[in-house]
């Protein structure tokens, strides 16, 4: 806060207050700290691409659930096209994300899931360009 308040030419006192209010409005919406994948372990990403031919809300619940159920789906998007849902999955490797994708597979039916392992990571991050 106070690198911010620098910048801003402001007091700390009212970067905090800015700070809590955008908060409270939800612009802010959490504050993280980003940790290297690799250095914790997780040596692999992959993108899970799924499909289904399921789009109850039923079947969207328990989706969702198992989803919710598994911490190395990091992200989970629906998506537009021939793809019904896009996965950001983080492993420890090959063995570890098959384990992944058959706790996925046991709690949910799919038409399809196809993995991408991602080779190199050349830009990633979640900074908003404002």
């Amino acid at each position: 806060m106070a690198e911010l308040a620098d910048r801003c030419a402001l007091s700390k006192t009212a970067v905090w207050r800015r700070v809590r209010d955008l908060e409270k409005q939800g612009i802010i919406q959490s504050r993280t700290t980003e940790l290297d994948a690799e250095a914790l372990g997780f040596s692999l990403t992959v993108f899970a691409l799924v499909s289904t031919n399921q789009h109850s809300d039923e079947w969207f619940s328990r989706f969702e659930k198992a989803v919710n159920s598994i911490p190395e789906i990091l992200d989970f998007y629906r998506t537009s096209g021939s793809i019904d849902y896009l996965l950001k999955v983080v492993a420890r490797d090959v063995r570890h994300y098959d384990e992944i994708y058959k706790r996925l597979i046991r709690e949910v039916d799919f038409a399809d899931i196809s993995s991408t392992f991602v080779m190199e990571t050349f830009k990633s991050g979640h900074q908003l360009p404002i």
